[in-house]
């Protein structure tokens, strides 16, 4: 731990708290008994929450989602501190070291770049970081092997969402020119996928399917990237106008005195399509 950290009030009655949640015997039982792993899907969860509540709108909510996220760190580096590993000033240190890092045209003397001489040189130096992290490891195993992480698309995480890190992928292998030249090909490549999938479903074959629709989900999310669309967002919207035309489905037959299981599916899609024309009518 480093001791010249000096933590504010709030958060060192947050770090209390937590050490006092995580203490054996006085602590609360649920979360003394987790770890790294079992806390992992919370910690994916409350990052999609703060999204959600920016793409809301709702500052109030995001506050609080914010002081949510801020806990899984704290719960993580308090776990890591009981295991001798690091602890939360440790953490801080590290992306404070990071920061000044990455910005010498703010904290070095490299001045007045343009925002794309900005981005190329970030790029470049998590590329020299990510060469050096792999030095140290091979120091430390005495080896050179470094398994998995030493190809050109190492860095890019594994527990990232499948399509945010599809495009991550097909970005990287774009810089060094792995790319279709025009957004043509990209749509021709989907209708490959797609009539692939179409044959792979007549072989009832579950994983040769899998493997088909994930091709295609694949294509569709380098589609979205050479449009400078955000796969993940585009997927969020959609789930969120889905929700919106499937509650106007039901508001509708509820007006009717009727619920969704009253309803045949012909009827779901003429108030679906109703609703549909209704959002695009209103929508400026």
């Amino acid at each position: 731990m480093n001791p010249s950290f000096k933590p504010s009030r709030e958060i060192s009655r947050l770090l209390e708290i937590m050490a006092a949640l995580r203490t054996p015997e006085t602590g609360c039982p649920w979360d003394v008994e987790q770890t790294f792993a079992s806390i992992t899907p919370y910690t994916i969860e409350e990052a999609y929450e703060v999204v959600d509540a920016i793409e809301r709108g709702d500052l109030s909510d995001l506050k609080d989602e914010l002081g949510d996220l801020l806990l899984q760190v704290v719960f993580h580096a308090r776990m890591a501190e009981e295991q001798g590993a690091f602890a939360f000033p440790d953490v801080v240190e590290a992306i404070t070291r990071k920061l000044i890092r990455r910005h010498p045209h703010v904290f070095g003397g490299t001045r007045n770049l343009s925002p794309e001489e900005v981005k190329n040189l970030w790029d470049d130096i998590k590329r020299q970081e990510k060469i050096d992290k792999a030095a140290e490891r091979a120091r430390l195993s005495q080896s050179a092997e470094t398994g998995p992480e030493s190809g050109f698309l190492s860095g890019v995480p594994t527990a990232l969402p499948a399509l945010t890190r599809a495009q991550k992928l097909t970005t990287k292998a774009a810089k060094v020119g792995f790319d279709w030249p025009d957004t043509a090909q990209v749509i021709d490549k989907i209708h490959e996928e797609l009539d692939e999938v179409r044959e792979a479903a007549t072989s009832r074959d579950a994983d040769r399917i899998e493997d088909e629709i994930g091709d295609l989900l694949f294509a569709v999310t380098n589609l979205a990237r050479h449009y400078g669309i955000d796969p993940e967002s585009a997927l969020r919207r959609t789930n969120l106008k889905f929700e919106r035309r499937f509650r106007s489905i039901e508001e509708a037959l509820a007006q009717q005195g009727r619920t969704l299981q009253d309803a045949s599916l012909d009827k779901m899609e003429e108030l679906w399509v109703k609703a549909k024309h209704k959002e695009r009518n209103a929508a400026p």
